[in-house]
């Protein structure tokens, strides 16, 4: 008999784990909890594919030309987004940009871009929008948010800015109503589509 491996971690410490809903036998790993079903697509994606899936994600291909370059399914797909998701800081990692000054550490000065984005799952008609903000200098992300293009998603991704940019940063925006709802208005700074000031995102 084939020993069973697991198609996320690799490990053979396999527990049988009830049967789902068409009467196939469920697995579950002891390793890393993963369950699933015996399947030939059930095959162990190599790091190397991992780091090109998430290369393709930052880049917004569409999710099903992700799997037809990179041979993965679809499912699977699914889940490995949702566990990178899960594993992101609420913080994101974010390292202010100081400036020495003597005895003291002031914060230099800040300017960041933001700007919604669509996307779908499955069907266009089940849109989700990815909100962002990232440091204009250093061109890392400060803050994002998935969900609807309303002014309550406006207010999470302010909600997730770190303190000090929230406090010291100049915003530059489209002209959506909702940034202009949310962003004081001393820090908030509209911009046309050919300004060329939201261009880091897009």
């Amino acid at each position: 008999m084939e020993e069973i491996v697991c198609p996320e971690c690799g490990s053979t410490k396999i527990n049988l784990n009830g049967h789902i809903h068409n009467g196939k036998q469920n697995h579950v790993c002891k390793v890393c909890g993963k369950e699933f079903v015996l399947n030939p697509q059930n095959k162990i994606v190599p790091e190397e594919t991992k780091d090109l899936i998430r290369k393709m994600l930052l880049e917004r291909m569409p999710l099903r030309g992700i799997c037809r370059v990179t041979g993965v399914n679809l499912p699977w797909l699914l889940s490995f987004i949702v566990k990178e998701y899960n594993e992101v800081p609420e913080d994101l990692g974010v390292k202010m940009n100081l400036i020495e000054e003597k005895d003291s550490v002031i914060l230099g000065s800040l300017e960041a871009e933001a700007d919604e984005m669509w996307s779908f799952v499955k069907r266009k008609e089940d849109k989700y929008w990815v909100w962002i903000a990232i440091d204009v200098k250093t061109r890392q992300v400060i803050a994002f948010y998935v969900g609807d293009r309303t002014r309550e998603s406006a207010v999470k991704l302010w909600e997730r800015m770190p303190k000090k940019y929230k406090q010291h940063t100049i915003f530059y925006t489209d002209d959506w109503d909702a940034y202009k709802e949310v962003i004081p208005k001393d820090q908030h700074v509209v911009c046309s589509k050919g300004s060329g000031k939201t261009n880091i995102i897009g």
